[in-house]
Formats: structure tokens, C-alpha cells, sequence
């Protein structure tokens, strides 16, 4: 595909959803440039190794937005872009009205944020003025869920300009490895009839551990001493271990407290899935929930609760009940967990097949570089030919 010419903005590049599917999407589409507002941070170190141009422009509060503003703007007037693209709200008021300032109408914003709680004065002062403004900034909003283009549209924003482009995954990375499995399994001290019910996510209201852990306690109880397997529940995030009072307080009143494996913040999140039989999303609140993504690439079907775009993720390779039941959620669990091993290879399948074709890393670029040539056609200088 002959890629148009596009200059990504950010904010910043830490270690993020947006930046590392920004990397992505500038490494496939090399050559391009990467204007980071404030520092280059860990991504923008990664993106220099990968041969793509990082410019930072040192942004140190919100006193400096004038002088980052008229810098971005020389930015693209230096390098005249078809297309300028950008990620998340700060980015996308700044680079939004410098890539108007240097007379250039093919904008992308791009809108990843479902819920808004817990967010600063000045960050919901941006998100305002962005949604009265995106009626005429932006040629086009890329949003990361359908949850997210919902939440956005409902304080202001310009339902006519949206498309939803959802996350990618890496299935290279996320995929069946029946020796990480029993690898894995070991080192966690699990047997080999063990089902492993996995649960991953950082100890937090919208996370609603309490229904896993009663959804389990409840399976647990209904278990029948003659059926084969023993259950198992491994509960990974950070927060989410022993020196966690309230969990340890809910553990206590179940009947299975030994079953439980709580593992707390880990960095082999892709190993551990391999140890899974079983993945459950037992949020009250999700928007995009990559970890459903993951758990499905490498193999593992999944139980979820119907949050953000968890079910039109899952499909129809798991099962979907109410948030916040976990009479529910131990019905699905059960289901889950006493399907014949023919069936659940199958569903396995299922659900790594639903992620490659689409929701891989290859088709989400596919989708922004669509969404690009078709933002430069229509909006973008006279010399892009697609």
C-alpha cells in the first residue's frame, strides 16, 4: 500500500496501550516521524532503535502550552504531512489546532478513555473544549472501543466524524505453547488434572474481584467429588496478593481458600496465560479489555461479564453474562469448566482464530492506514495519490 505521509503526536511516550500500538503502527509504516510533546521516554527510545524519527519538545505545564503549540506547528510546517495524527486528548487539542495553523485539514484524533473518573481539573477542562471542537479540528476520530466512542459522543463530541479502530494484539507474542504451558504449570505447582481458572487485574473497584472470588466460591461448592480435575483459581495484578487485607478477608469466608493462587503484579503475563484453562473477566467496567485479547490469542477461552467491548470481543467463542452477578458468572464458570476436551480445543481455536483475523497488530495497521489514505484523499494535500 503506498502509505500516506503521516506525523503522529502524543504526549508523551511511556510504556502505554496508545504508545505501543503507536510504535507499531509507525514501524510498519517507516518512514514517518513521532512528535512527542513532552520527553521521548522508554517507547521514543524504542522507536529512535527502530529507525523512526522522535522529535520531544519538552512541554513542562500547562504555562508552556503556547510555546509547544506554535513548536508543533513549525514542526509540521518544516515537514508538510499528508496527514497528521494524533493520540489521546492533550495531543489531539495541541497537535489538533497546529496542524489547522499550518493550513492542514487531515486530522486524526485519536480517543481511547471510557471512563472518565479520577481524571485532573485541567485533563476534563481539555476534553471539553476538544468536544466542542470536534465538529471542525479533525477530519476523523479514531477511538479504541465502541464503549469509547459511546462515552465520548454523550458529553459533546461529533458522532458524524467517529470510526472505531480496536487495539491490536501481538499473536506472535500471544499464542498456544504447549511447553510455556507445562512449563509454567510447574513452576506454579499445578498438577496436571488442575483446571486453571485465571483471573488478571490490578486490584481496583472496576476490576470487582469480589464477584470472581464468590462466582468461584459458589462453582467450587457445586463441584462433585466424582468429577475429574481439581479446581484452581489464579488471581494475577497488582494489589492482588497476600498482603491484601480485604481480599484476604473475602478468601477467608469461602469454603476453598487453598485453591487460590494469588500472584500479585507479574511481568510474564503471556507465560501465565499459557497456564490457564479458563479466563474470566469479572469487571463492573471495562472499555477495550486487552487482556480478554490476550487470553483468547493464546488459546485460553474466556468467561466475561458483558463491560465495554468485551462481549462483541469474545464473540461467540465464550460466554457473556450480567456484571456484578455472581450467581451468573458461576453458571458460565461451571459450563466452562465441564465442556468435553474435544470441545474445548475447538473453542480454544475459535477464539485465537477470532483474535488473528480481527484484532492482530497486522489488522489494526491495516485499518489506520485505510483510515489515513482515506483522510488524505479527502482532505489532505494534492500530491497524495493512494
Amino acid at each position: 500500500m503506498n502509505y500516506p505521509n503521516v506525523i503522529h503526536i502524543i504526549i508523551s511516550l511511556g510504556v502505554g496501550g496508545a504508545e505501543l500500538m503507536l510504535r507499531r503502527l509507525a514501524v510498519a509504516q517507516r518512514p514517518t516521524t513521532v512528535v512527542s510533546l513532552k520527553d521521548i521516554g522508554p517507547v521514543g527510545h524504542m522507536l529512535q532503535a527502530d529507525g523512526v524519527e522522535v522529535i520531544e519538545l519538552g512541554l513542562r505545564g500547562i504555562w508552556d502550552l503556547p510555546r509547544v503549540l506554535f513548536a508543533t506547528q513549525r514542526v509540521l510546517d518544516d515537514r508538510r504531512p499528508d496527514v497528521v495524527q494524533t493520540w489521546m486528548v492533550h495531543a489531539d487539542l495541541i497537535g489538533g489546532l497546529a496542524a489547522r495553523m499550518a493550513g492542514i485539514r487531515a486530522v486524526i484524533w485519536g480517543v481511547r478513555t471510557t471512563e472518565f473518573g479520577g481524571t485532573s481539573r485541567g485533563t476534563r477542562q481539555i476534553r471539553w473544549l476538544c468536544a466542542r471542537l470536534s465538529g471542525w479540528v479533525p477530519a476523523a476520530i479514531a477511538c479504541a472501543a465502541e464503549a469509547s466512542r459511546r462515552s465520548h459522543i454523550a458529553i459533546g463530541y461529533d458522532a458524524s466524524h467517529m470510526v472505531v479502530i480496536p487495539n491490536g494484539f501481538d499473536v506472535d507474542q500471544f499464542k498456544p505453547d504447549p511447553e510455556r504451558r507445562q512449563r509454567m504449570r510447574a513452576s506454579l505447582g499445578l498438577g496436571e488434572s488442575d483446571i486453571v481458572i485465571g483471573n488478571v487485574g490490578r486490584w481496583n473497584d472496576a476490576k470487582d474481584h469480589p464477584n470472581f472470588v464468590r462466582a468461584a466460591d459458589m462453582l467450587q461448592a457445586g463441584w462433585s467429588a466424582d468429577r475429574p480435575g481439581t479446581l484452581r483459581f489464579a488471581m494475577v495484578g497488582r494489589g492482588v496478593d497476600g498482603q491484601n487485607a480485604v481480599l484476604d478477608e473475602a478468601l477467608a469466608a469461602t469454603a476453598c481458600r487453598d485453591r487460590y493462587l494469588l500472584l500479585g503484579e507479574r511481568n510474564d503475563v503471556p507465560d501465565l496465560l499459557q497456564a490457564f484453562d479458563l479466563f474470566c473477566l469479572s469487571s463492573r467496567t471495562e472499555g477495550f479489555p486487552n487482556v480478554v485479547g490476550e487470553a483468547m490469542s493464546s488459546g485460553v477461552p474466556c468467561v466475561v461479564t458483558d463491560v465495554g467491548d468485551a462481549a462483541m470481543l469474545v464473540g461467540d467463542t465464550g460466554w457473556v453474562v450480567r456484571k456484578e452477578d455472581p450467581v451468573a458468572l458461576s453458571t458460565a464458570l461451571h459450563a466452562a469448566a465441564t465442556e468435553s476436551a474435544d470441545l474445548h480445543d475447538q473453542r480454544a481455536k475459535k477464539a485465537r482464530q477470532r483474535i488473528v483475523d480481527e484484532y492482530s497488530m497486522t489488522r489494526a495497521c491495516q485499518r489506520f492506514s485505510e483510515l489515513q489514505a482515506s483522510v488524505a484523499r479527502s482532505h489532505g494535500s494534492d500530491t497524495y495519490k493512494n
